[in-house]
């Protein structure tokens, strides 16, 4: 460990040393925990995701609004997902990392599967929060442990790959939670959801390595010194650079997680017919096709996208670090007109061919933001710095994006008259224009990053 920073006007900069940043592990073991991790993070997002695809037949038989649909997978997760990742991440910084991943992973998988048994909005709810619960504890301890397997040069693409994971889950989670639903109903894609998690959980304890006890071993520098998350908060007060990419990544999840619950609903309200003609192409009844469609083309260049970015910001940082809040700057401001021309076309196969244009570009974040995160403070805050990226971009992303995007699809289609389909529809539109904001606070952090970046 480096020192920790004095609880002065002026951190203190640890000193950074070669053997700091040395991968503590042989390359093969490297890339099987990076790998493990990633399937950790595919079970993490394929549970969080699955309810999205799910939406529409939950709503018509416990016969529920598009806020309650909006709590439901936003909200009721977030709060406690983001409010308990901080104290998690807290532990992080001084037990096992990997015992607590695995833990975690045991208590969502436990969770998910019981929100099969749900009979009402209240019990819903209150399985999603058990997630919420559960998946407090991967992340933030995640992010650490990559930060500290892969030397520093390489951070954007680990994290990147690593974020693979949020694509990649919701596609599993969309492709499955569909194709089971309409065979069996949603309850039972729920159960099968929650069974992966359990292997996962049982390798992550027995086969993970913490590699704390290595990297103070190499290095006469690091010292048993723990920052206070007073400490770490107020020497996060002194970069302006974390603020924004927080607030900027924050924005970019509002609009994700905001349009997940709703962009199956939309196609079965707006397109249902040619959805209806497309699915019995393929013998699939319109969810299963949806949640394949949406899944496959959706996961796909989601995953494609947060590699891209983590490579291109890696690349273009060795020489500019600005090229880290580049690139998700411009993929936000681009990403705005390209969303509403997919949800204004009349056809239903064009607007899920525009869709994949989309994908490509919004998880172009991921990689960089993740990396500054990890980047902007000393090895001992990293976990604790996670955590608080975190609770930024998903109090605001996924606990308020879901149930606003649902209020305002509820005032267009009742206040305003415009029925389920339009409303649905405009409130999607309405709130991917925050997109432009998102690009505003990236290019800001231009000016500070140089200056600003830690290790």
């Amino acid at each position: 460990m480096t020192e920790t920073a004095a609880p002065s006007a002026e951190p203190i900069v640890p000193p950074a040393t070669s053997t700091v940043s040395a991968a503590p592990f042989s390359p093969a073991y490297t890339r099987y925990a990076m790998f493990l991790l990633l399937g950790i993070y595919i079970v993490n997002f394929l549970d969080r995701a699955v309810i999205n695809i799910l939406a529409e037949p939950i709503k018509n038989e416990l016969h529920l609004a598009d806020w309650q649909l909006g709590m439901m997978s936003g909200l009721a997760f977030a709060v406690f997902y983001t409010v308990l990742g901080i104290p998690i991440a807290r532990m992080a910084e001084r037990k096992n990392r990997p015992m607590i991943i695995g833990t975690a992973v045991a208590v969502w998988s436990g969770f998910t599967a019981l929100s099969g048994a749900a009979n009402s909005f209240v019990t819903l709810v209150l399985c999603r929060i058990g997630v919420g619960v559960g998946e407090a504890g991967c992340t933030p301890p995640a992010h650490s442990l990559i930060a500290d397997y892969v030397p520093k040069e390489k951070r954007a693409s680990a994290l990147a790959f690593y974020s693979m994971g949020t694509p990649l889950g919701g596609l599993l989670g969309l492709v499955m939670g569909g194709l089971v639903a309409d065979a069996y109903g949603w309850r039972a894609a729920f159960l099968v959801a929650g069974v992966p998690g359990i292997l996962f959980a049982l390798l992550c304890w027995f086969t993970l390595k913490e590699p704390r006890k290595i990297l103070a071993a190499h290095s006469t520098k690091i010292v048993a010194a723990q920052a206070t998350f007073g400490e770490t908060l107020k020497y996060l007060t002194k970069k302006k650079t974390f603020w924004l990419i927080a607030f900027g990544a924050a924005i970019k999840a509002f609009i994700g997680y905001g349009h997940a619950p709703f962009t199956a609903s939309f196609f079965m309200r707006v397109h249902a017919e040619e959805v209806a003609g497309l699915a019995a192409i393929f013998d699939l009844k319109s969810l299963g096709f949806l949640g394949l469609a949406l899944g496959l083309m959706g996961g796909t260049a989601g995953a494609i996208s947060s590699w891209m970015g983590g490579q291109i910001a890696d690349k273009y940082a060795k020489s500019d670090l600005r090229g880290y809040v580049v690139v998700p700057a411009f993929a936000s401001l681009i990403a705005v007109p390209i969303y509403i021309i997919a949800v204004s076309v009349p056809s239903a196969s064009v607007a899920l061919c525009i869709l994949v244009i989309n994908g490509l570009l919004g998880s172009l974040w991921y990689g960089p933001v993740y990396a500054i995160g990890q980047s902007i403070v000393p090895p001992h805050m990293r976990a604790t710095t996670a955590a608080i990226l975190l609770f930024t971009i998903n109090l605001i992303g996924l606990g308020l994006g879901p149930l606003a995007v649902g209020i305002l699809s509820d005032i267009m289609s009742n206040g305003f008259g415009l029925g389920s389909a339009q409303g649905v529809r405009w409130a999607l539109m309405l709130s991917t224009c925050f997109g432009f904001l998102a690009f505003a606070l990236f290019w800001i952090a231009r000016k500070t990053i140089r200056e600003e970046m830690e290790s």
